[in-house]
């Protein structure tokens, strides 16, 4: 089994820098889903109270009979429970269907800047960071301004911020402000939802490798310094994802893959997206 290499956190919490998410995972089918994850050698799980399957991931995580040590579990705070107390009510229930004492991080799922409730949101996560219910608290979604914001009103700054991130949309301004302040960043959507494993150059390199469209992309965000979590509910695939150990892509490849950014987006604008 390959060993993950670990992201050092700016609280000294050390996280998988491969995961496995679980967004839109039916809870029903995601007991067998995380099962077959932890199986292949994944640590670090993510979820969230919207994805609707944290009792699921709970349960998966009991039967593995893996150490609770070993895991690294992260949920997130969905935007109807934005606010203080709110957050605060939301995370015992996200605690509960988990069936944990203490998560490993906990997330503001977005900004939601029009509603402007993220700070007090952020304010309730610091307090359980305190209170040692979280080893680590962190942001997702969040823009340049955002950050700035929670780093100058904030007391404890955050340890990752999870974004969609992939070769067509590589945030490099927004890495390069975590860079400056000792902050995570961590993918979601790594593969673009599948909307790259066609592309012609990433195929080409592929077969340069002997590798996968999917497991080329993984590698190149591991070695780009990201956090990675692609999602999928194949047992073939989720091994598959997970075979990125034994190759490295050359720096000229690498340059190829960063060289597709387009800015595009395939999920919401975090400046606009404002669903409850």
């Amino acid at each position: 089994m390959f060993t993950v290499p670990e992201v050092t956190l700016n609280n000294g919490v050390r996280i998988p820098q491969l995961g496995f998410g679980v967004w839109q995972v039916a809870d029903e089918d995601v007991v067998g889903v995380v099962g077959t994850a932890l199986e292949a050698g994944y640590r670090s799980i993510d979820t969230a109270a919207v994805y609707g399957n944290e009792a699921g991931v709970g349960e998966a995580l009991r039967r593995s009979g893996i150490h609770r040590d070993q895991l690294f579990v992260t949920s997130k705070v969905w935007n109807s429970d934005q606010g203080y107390d709110a957050t605060l009510r939301a995370f015992d229930a996200t605690m509960k269907r988990l069936g944990l004492d203490r998560l490993d991080l906990y997330l503001i799922h977005w900004p939601m800047p029009e509603r402007d409730t993220y700070m007090s949101t952020y304010k309730a996560l610091e307090r359980l960071y305190i209170e040692g219910r979280v080893r680590a608290i962190g942001v997702s979604n969040f823009q340049i301004e955002h950050m700035q914001r929670i780093l100058d009103e904030g007391g404890i700054a955050p340890t990752v911020n999870q974004v969609e991130l992939h070769p067509r949309m590589t945030q490099r301004p927004l890495r390069e402000f975590h860079r400056e302040h000792d902050i995570a960043t961590e993918a979601w959507s790594p593969l673009g939802q599948g909307n790259l494993l066609q592309d012609p150059d990433i195929v080409k390199i592929a077969e340069a490798y002997g590798k996968s469209p999917a497991q080329v992309i993984i590698r190149w965000h591991l070695q780009m310094g990201n956090i990675v979590i692609p999602k999928s509910a194949t047992p073939e695939r989720i091994r598959s994802n997970f075979e990125v150990f034994d190759f490295e892509l050359a720096s000229g490849d690498v340059e190829t893959i960063s060289g597709l950014n387009a800015d595009e987006r395939f999920g919401p604008d975090p400046d606009t997206f404002n669903q409850a």
